[in-house]
C-alpha cells in the first residue's frame, strides 16, 4: 500500500490572505506564515478537488476510476486543540460541562462547532421542558386514582360495549377496560393544556436564545460578516486567474420535475401510511381470534404496539429508499456549489423524513375512531374490514404509545447502530491492516507511515456526515414539540439520549473516523428555517390534539351545560355520568348480515353501547354539535394564543445582543479608521 502526503506551497495561502484580507470575514487569525490548519485543510482540498490533470481528470475521476482508493486529511491530537478534545471532549467524566465549542472549531472548523454549539444548547434548554414534561406527568399519576371518568369505567360491569369485530367477537363489559382509563388519564388531564402552552412558548425561547448565542460565538470568531461566495471566487482565481466562474442555474421545467417527483414520493409515503392503518386493523382480527386469552382480550393495544414497531421498520427502510430519491432530485435542479446542493438536499430529505415519521401519527391522532362509521353503518375496508375504534376513554393512549415506541427504538437502536458501526469497522479494519502490513519502515519515515497507516484505518466519512447528524436532532426535535401533549416525556428522553449523543459523537469524530475536512460558516443554514417551521407546526398539531383527540373539550362542555354542576348540584362530582353520556345505544337488531356476534357469554343482549353522540335514530346528537363548536373554538383561541405568545417572545428576545452589535460598529469604526489613515498618508508623499 502506497501513501501520498499532500502539501500546499506557502504562496497558496499569500494569496489567499491577499485576497480577503478583512477581519470582518473571518480572516483575522490568518497571518502570512501561520494559516490556521482547518484553513490550510479546508484550501488544499478545494484545490485537489477543483485541479486538472493533463488528462483533463480531477481528483474525483481518478478516485472513481480506481487510481486512489480514497484521500482524507490527518488527525493531529498530538496539538493543543486535539489534547483537548481528547481529555475534556470525549471524556465521559466530563458529560455535564459545556460543550469546547472553541477547540472544536478550532480543530473541525466552524461549520462542525456551530452544529455541536446548536446541540448543547439545545440539551440545555431541554432541561426546563423535561421538568415541566414530568409536572405534567405527575399530576396524571398522583390523580392516578381520582378520576372520576376511570371510577366509573372500572364500575360499570353492566355496561355492554358492541363487539370490536365482525367475525364472532362477543359483547364485552365496558369495565374490562378500567387500567386503560387510568393510563389514559396520564396523559389527557388538566396540565395538558398548560403543558402544550408551555411547549409552544419553549420552542420559541429555545430559537430566539440559541440567535443570540450563535450571534456571539460567530462574533468571537469574527466570522459575522463572513461571505461565502466571496471566498469561494478567491480560491477559483487562485487556482486560476482567468477562470469561469459556474453561474446560478435555473430552469422552469426541471423544477416543475422536481416538484412532482416531490409530490410523488410523499404520496407512495402516505400510501406507506395508510398501509399500516390496514395492517392495524387486519391485525386486530387476528388477535382476537387468538386462543391466547390476554391477547384476545388486548387485541387492540397489541395491534397498536405491533403497529409501532412495524411503523418504524418501515422507517428505517424508507430512510435509504429516500436519501436516493433526494440526490437524484438534486441532482436535477443542478445546485452551483456545494452550499446551495446540502440546503436543496437538506430541505427533500427532511421533507420526506417528515412525512414517514409522522403520517402515521397524524391519522391517530385525528382519524382514528372519527371516521369508522357506527354499528350497523361501519365504514369498511374493501367492503370486509372495519376500521379501528377508539377506547371510550379517547384516542389519545393510542397517540402516546405509538409515539413512545418509536421514539425509544429510534433513539436506542440508532444510537447503537450510530456507534458499534464505525467502532466494529475500524476494529475489523485495524486487525486486517495487521495481518497484512510488512514492517520495513525505519527512523522518522516508519513513524510518519505509521501515523498514516493509522489515519487510514479509521472508517471514512462522507460529505454528508455531519447533515446526518444534524437530520437526527431535527427528527428529535420534532417528537419533542410536535403531539408532545400526548407525549409529556418527549423532553426527558430527548435530553437522556442527547447527554449521552454529544459524547458518543465526540469519541466517534476524534478515534473512530477520520478528519472531515473542515468548512467556513456562520450560521447553521436551513436548518433554522426547518427549526422554525417545526415550531409553528407544534402549535397547530398541540392544539388540535388537545380539541380533537383529547377528551378535554368533551369534558369542559359536559361540565358546563350537562352534568349535574349545570343543574345546580353542587354536592356532587361534576363529571358524574360522563361516561354513560358520551356512549350512544345501538339496538342489536340493527346490525348489517355481516356482523355475527358471538352470543355464548350474553344472550338475548337487545342493545350495546359505542362512543359516539348520536340520537335513537344514530344521527348526530345536540350534544355532538355543542363539542363541535367548541373545539373549532378551543383550536382557533389556541392557536391564536400561542401564535401571539411566540410572537412576543421572539420580539422581547432580540436576536442579535447589543454587546455583538456594539462590537460589530467598534470593528467597523476602526476599520474605517486605519483606512483613513493609509489614505492620508499616501495623499501626503
Amino acid at each position: 500500500m502506497t501513501f501520498y502526503g499532500v502539501k500546499a506551497p506557502l504562496i497558496i495561502f499569500k494569496k489567499y490572505i491577499r485576497l480577503l484580507n478583512n477581519p470582518e470575514k473571518g480572516l483575522k487569525d490568518l497571518e502570512l506564515e501561520n494559516v490556521s490548519e482547518p484553513s490550510r485543510i479546508r484550501i488544499t482540498d478545494f484545490i485537489l478537488q477543483k485541479i486538472r490533470i493533463g488528462s483533463g481528470e480531477t481528483l474525483a475521476d481518478l478516485l472513481q476510476s480506481g487510481v486512489f482508493e480514497t484521500t482524507f486529511p490527518l488527525h493531529s491530537l498530538e496539538d493543543k486543540p486535539g489534547k483537548t478534545l481528547l481529555e475534556k471532549w470525549k471524556s465521559w467524566k466530563y458529560v455535564i460541562y459545556k460543550q469546547p465549542v472553541l477547540e472544536i472549531r478550532e480543530y473541525f472548523g466552524e461549520k462542525v462547532a456551530l452544529y455541536f454549539a446548536w446541540l448543547g444548547w439545545y440539551t440545555l434548554m431541554l432541561c426546563p421542558a423535561a421538568l415541566a414534561g414530568l409536572v405534567a406527568f405527575f399530576y396524571g399519576f398522583v390523580h392516578f386514582n381520582c378520576s372520576k371518568i376511570s371510577q366509573e369505567i372500572c364500575a360499570a360491569n353492566t355496561t355492554l360495549m358492541c363487539p370490536l369485530c365482525d367475525q364472532k367477537c362477543p359483547y364485552w363489559p365496558l369495565s374490562d377496560t378500567c387500567t386503560y382509563a387510568k393510563i389514559t388519564h396520564l396523559f389527557d388531564n388538566e396540565a395538558t393544556v398548560f403543558f402544550a402552552i408551555f411547549m409552544a412558548v419553549w420552542a420559541t425561547v429555545f430559537l430566539e436564545l440559541w440567535k443570540r448565542q450563535r450571534a456571539r460565538d460567530v462574533s468571537d470568531w469574527n466570522m459575522y460578516n463572513w461571505d461565502e461566495d466571496e471566498e469561494e471566487l478567491a480560491l477559483e482565481i487562485i487556482i486560476d486567474d482567468d477562470c469561469n466562474i459556474k453561474e446560478h442555474e435555473h430552469s422552469y421545467l426541471r423544477s416543475t420535475a422536481v416538484l412532482l417527483g416531490v409530490a410523488a414520493t410523499i404520496a407512495i409515503l402516505i400510501g406507506i401510511a395508510q398501509a399500516l392503518v390496514v395492517y392495524r386493523v387486519l391485525a386486530t382480527v387476528f388477535f382476537m381470534r387468538s386462543s391466547w386469552p390476554f391477547l384476545s382480550e388486548h387485541a387492540n393495544t397489541a395491534a397498536v404496539m405491533s403497529g409501532a414497531v412495524l411503523h418504524y421498520l418501515t422507517i428505517v427502510i424508507m430512510t435509504k429508499v429516500n436519501r436516493v430519491i433526494a440526490t437524484y432530485l438534486c441532482n436535477l435542479e443542478k445546485p452551483r456549489n456545494f452550499t446551495e446542493r446540502e440546503n436543496s438536499f437538506t430541505s427533500k430529505v427532511f421533507t420526506f423524513q417528515f412525512v414517514t415519521h409522522f403520517s402515521s401519527l397524524f391519522y391517530v391522532a385525528f382519524f382514528l375512531g372519527r371516521i369508522n362509521g357506527y354499528p350497523g353503518n361501519y365504514i369498511r375496508i374493501a367492503g370486509e374490514w372495519r376500521l379501528e375504534e377508539c377506547h371510550p376513554s379517547g384516542c389519545i393512549t393510542d397517540l402516546f404509545i405509538q409515539m413512545c415506541i418509536i421514539m425509544i427504538l429510534k433513539q436506542t437502536l440508532s444510537n447503537c447502530m450510530e456507534f458499534l458501526s464505525p467502532f466494529l469497522k475500524y476494529k475489523y479494519r485495524t486487525l486486517k491492516d495487521k495481518r497484512s502490513r510488512v514492517h520495513s519502515e525505519k527512523g522518522s519515515e516508519r513513524h510518519t507511515t505509521e501515523t498514516w497507516r493509522q489515519n487510514y484505518r479509521l472508517v471514512d466519512v462522507h460529505i454528508f456526515s455531519l447533515f446526518d447528524e444534524f437530520l437526527e436532532m431535527v427528527i428529535q426535535y420534532s417528537f419533542t414539540t410536535i403531539f408532545v401533549a400526548a407525549f409529556p416525556l418527549a423532553p426527558l428522553l430527548a435530553l437522556i439520549n442527547n447527554v449521552l449523543e454529544l459524547r458518543l459523537d465526540a469519541i466517534k469524530m476524534t478515534r473512530l473516523q477520520r478528519r472531515m475536512v473542515p468548512r467556513k460558516a456562520n450560521d447553521i443554514g436551513i436548518w433554522l428555517q426547518v427549526l422554525e417551521a417545526v415550531g409553528v407546526l407544534a402549535v397547530i398539531t398541540n392544539g388540535l390534539v388537545i380539541a380533537i383527540t383529547s377528551e378535554f373539550i368533551p369534558r369542559l362542555i359536559y361540565r358546563y351545560a350537562y352534568g349535574p354542576c349545570a343543574q345546580g348540584k353542587e354536592d356532587i362530582d361534576c363529571l358524574t355520568g360522563y361516561i354513560n353520556q358520551s356512549l350512544s345505544t345501538f339496538h342489536t337488531q340493527d346490525f348489517d348480515k355481516r356482523t355475527v356476534v358471538e352470543e355464548s357469554l350474553y344472550p338475548n343482549t337487545t342493545e350495546c353501547r359505542y362512543r359516539d353522540y348520536r340520537n335513537d335514530d344514530y344521527s348526530f346528537s345536540v350534544q355532538f354539535w355543542h363539542i363541535f363548536a367548541a373545539r373549532l373554538g378551543f383550536v382557533i383561541v389556541f392557536e391564536h394564543v400561542a401564535v401571539c405568545i411566540k410572537f412576543i417572545a421572539a420580539w422581547f428576545v432580540p436576536d442579535v445582543p447589543q454587546v455583538v452589535q456594539n462590537e460589530t460598529l467598534e470593528n467597523k469604526k476602526a476599520y474605517l479608521q486605519e483606512l483613513l489613515v493609509l489614505i492620508e498618508r499616501s495623499t501626503e508623499v
